[in-house]
């Protein structure tokens, strides 16, 4: 069913700020949720990350967020990592603006004086990973007494990383009558736990799921040589627009992305042992086409949320089935397709067939070299018509 972001009764401010930006018509789990939590009620989303989650909050509680007082925000918006919530803030911003509301990102690896300071001014609404609020309210430099409104956004990343303590811990000391939007990929277990625990009565949406996604990727598994793995990604790389590149470890990260610098590549690592400057220029020159790759760990691209993302490489096999659908998530996004490509080396091939069948695949691992022509177009490659390697 089409709707406007004018029938779910957002603000006229707000429609005009969204449409200054090309967006005329809400993602499907903002036709669904955005109404709801306008009428005050609390929402439970369910949807895949690129599914538009960031308005499908953000724009509600802008609209009913009150002003607040110095170090008294009325909404906090929870996430888990420090890139998404300068991305959320991001996002988020101009439709701020356009209310006369501030925004502010908090997190870990900023120097805290500057937050502290950015609170002082009177910030209404604040993007935060949990640590760093926690420590901002123990040194009274942050209050949630006056909060109205709570978004816990990732809620199942947030568990994968050990999040939830702190979460919760926030959300004890939330007072007083308030709103809480929760969203999440998945509702089951931990993440069910805060839906039962911290929502009342809340309204539950979902739009997609995990093998809704598998769907729109291109899946494609190579076996590759060691010694010729780091030539294979440079030649999917340079065939690609953006690519991003899992490894297990900050060491392999580091280490690959110098490899790709020698092979040609504009390429920067991504991890959690980089000053966080480095991380936000990296985003941003990957972002604005200066870089044709990010080389990433696990944790580090979970905050990583950036549309036309085509290839995905998994350079190192993951761990498991749901990493590698959090993994291939960069790509596929706001109902695009992507090329997921899992290398594997002769001993890891049993892994890479145990992990296919999880996900519901049933593909043959082809051996490829770095001269291979099909490595420029692996969309039109069909490895169904190929033999695997023997």
């Amino acid at each position: 069913m089409t709707t406007t972001f004018e029938a779910l009764g957002v603000d006229e401010r707000m429609v005009h700020a969204l449409s200054e930006r090309g967006i005329t018509a809400p993602f499907a789990i903002q036709g669904l949720t955005i109404a709801d939590a306008l009428a005050g009620r609390d929402v439970c989303g369910k949807a895949k990350t690129g599914s538009g989650k960031t308005l499908a909050f953000g724009i509600p509680t802008l609209q009913l967020l009150p002003k607040a007082l110095p170090k008294r925000p009325t909404g906090i918006v929870l996430v888990p990592t420090r890139e998404l919530a300068t991305q959320v803030r991001e996002e988020l911003d101009p439709l701020a603006e356009s209310m006369d509301r501030t925004t502010v990102a908090i997190y870990g690896g900023d120097p805290i004086e500057k937050q502290i300071a950015a609170l002082e001014a009177g910030a209404d609404l604040i993007v935060c990973t949990p640590g760093r609020a926690i420590d901002l309210i123990e040194r009274s430099a942050l209050s949630v007494a006056d909060v109205r409104h709570v978004v816990v956004d990732e809620a199942d990343r947030m568990a994968d990383m050990g999040f939830l303590p702190q979460v919760e811990w926030i959300l004890r000391n939330v007072e007083g009558d308030h709103q809480t939007l929760l969203f999440s990929a998945t509702l089951d277990g931990v993440v069910d736990g805060l839906v039962q625990r911290y929502q009342t009565e809340p309204v539950r949406h979902e739009v997609a799921s995990e093998s809704v996604t598998v769907d729109q990727m291109h899946h494609r598994f190579l076996h590759v040589h060691e010694m010729d793995r780091t030539k294979v990604a440079a030649a999917i790389i340079g065939a690609a627009n953006r690519t991003i590149i899992f490894t297990a470890t900050k060491h392999g990260a580091d280490r690959l992305a110098q490899n790709l610098e020698k092979e040609g590549i504009a390429v920067s690592p991504i991890h959690g042992d980089l000053r966080q400057n480095h991380r936000e220029r990296a985003l941003a020159d990957f972002q604005a086409g200066k870089l044709k790759a990010l080389v990433a760990t696990d944790v580090a691209a979970r905050g990583i949320h950036i549309d036309e993302v085509d290839v995905v490489i998994h350079f190192d096999p993951p761990a498991d089935h749901k990493t590698y659908l959090h993994r291939s998530g960069r790509t596929a996004r706001a109902g695009t397709s992507g090329v997921v490509v899992t290398f594997c080396l002769w001993n890891q091939e049993l892994e890479a067939k145990r992990l296919q069948k999880r996900i519901g695949l049933d593909q043959p691992i082809v051996e490829v070299f770095s001269n291979d022509p099909r490595l420029a177009d692996l969309i039109a490659w069909n490895p169904a018509e190929t033999e695997p390697a023997s």
